[in-house]
């Protein structure tokens, strides 16, 4: 089985891999353009690298429910369904990029590059959880 993490954002979607259902590994943070141009951007993704199943971030709110960023992402996700070959599912994402954030603190890189990739290292760390899991 192979997946593909999205760590989505309003500005900005970090994306990781999976191709031995074993390793997370990020791929990219990639920047939104509008929305029918960045679902066929993941659609495009997921034919590449032949991806079984989709894991999207769930931004719970930290009691546990669903707010409004839960939404926009399960309304993402019903989206780019009919145009994939692939499963959806989701992982819970609280605290994932606050973990980036103080891994790239701890490696020592700078602010301005932490921006950059945050987002990829947030959705190999969704991936990651998702996958020990199974």
């Amino acid at each position: 089985m192979k997946y593909l993490a999205i760590d989505l954002g309003d500005a900005r979607t970090g994306i990781a891999v999976s191709e031995s259902g074993i390793i997370a590994t990020g791929l990219e943070t990639y920047k939104r353009v509008e929305l029918k141009r960045d679902l066929q951007y993941i659609a495009d993704l997921t034919k590449q690298y032949k991806i079984d199943v989709v894991v999207f971030g769930l931004p719970l709110n930290m009691d546990g429910t669903e707010g409004e960023r839960v939404e926009k992402t399960k309304a993402f996700a019903e989206q780019l369904l009919p145009l994939i070959d692939a499963k959806i599912d989701y992982e819970d994402e609280r605290l994932t990029s606050v973990v980036a954030e103080e891994m790239l603190i701890e490696g020592g890189m700078r602010r301005d590059k932490r921006k950059k990739v945050i987002d990829k290292i947030a959705a190999t760390i969704i991936l990651q959880a998702y996958l020990d899991r199974q």
